[in-house]
């Protein structure tokens, strides 16, 4: 009995490391080539090269305001999508961080969408005002088709998360975590920004 249940470990182990070679963070940050940064807080980026996008998101929903919001709303507009909650506390801090960067492309072809993840409107709409928050956010609590719509672009329950898509609408960075500061964000929108196609 121990002899197969040690050798279940060992396969349990070795499929373990199997899967963590497919994780794309993990593989850039093998080869070493800085696209992917992991810090030891669990705060990751990633930034997709055009070819690896995939395919556009197609979201629609009930923004905090009551009105609704699609992506097609957004085409040919740089998107931020932050997921976050009311009581998440990597969310509050962050937050004046996003607004920082939301202030900065004011006038330009980008536009900020929150995902709020856990809150009815009122509670994202107060927390807004306190944290000084200027854009919208859709309400995904009872929402699973909006769930669905990014489900396999980023792990929702790994909150906050943050994702610019590009001016087709597919995911061109990601970051996972709270974000550390504005300037971030912010250089990774400018390189999606001055893409051409």
């Amino acid at each position: 009995m121990r002899r197969i249940l040690s050798a279940a470990a060992a396969l349990a182990l070795v499929a373990g490391l199997a899967s963590c070679s497919a994780d794309p963070l993990a593989e850039q940050y093998r080869a070493g080539d800085n696209k992917g940064y992991i810090a030891a807080n669990g705060f990751q980026t990633q930034e997709l090269a055009p070819e690896n996008r995939g395919e556009p998101v197609d979201f629609s929903g009930t923004l905090d305001n009551g009105s609704t919001a699609s992506s097609a709303d957004y085409a040919g507009t740089v998107l931020v999508v932050n997921f976050w909650y009311a009581t998440c506390g990597p969310c509050i801090i962050e937050a004046p961080r996003l607004e920082q960067a939301y202030q900065t492309f004011e006038g330009q072809d980008v536009s900020f969408l929150g995902v709020n993840t856990y809150d009815q409107p009122a509670t994202a709409l107060s927390f807004a005002r306190d944290n000084g928050v200027s854009y919208s956010s859709l309400m995904a609590v009872s929402d699973a088709e909006l769930k669905l719509a990014f489900a396999d672009k980023t792990p929702i329950n790994a909150t906050p998360t943050t994702l610019v898509l590009d001016r087709q609408g597919r995911v061109a960075a990601r970051i996972i975590g709270e974000l550390p500061e504005a300037s971030i964000l912010e250089a990774m929108v400018r390189t999606v920004l001055a893409e051409t196609t």
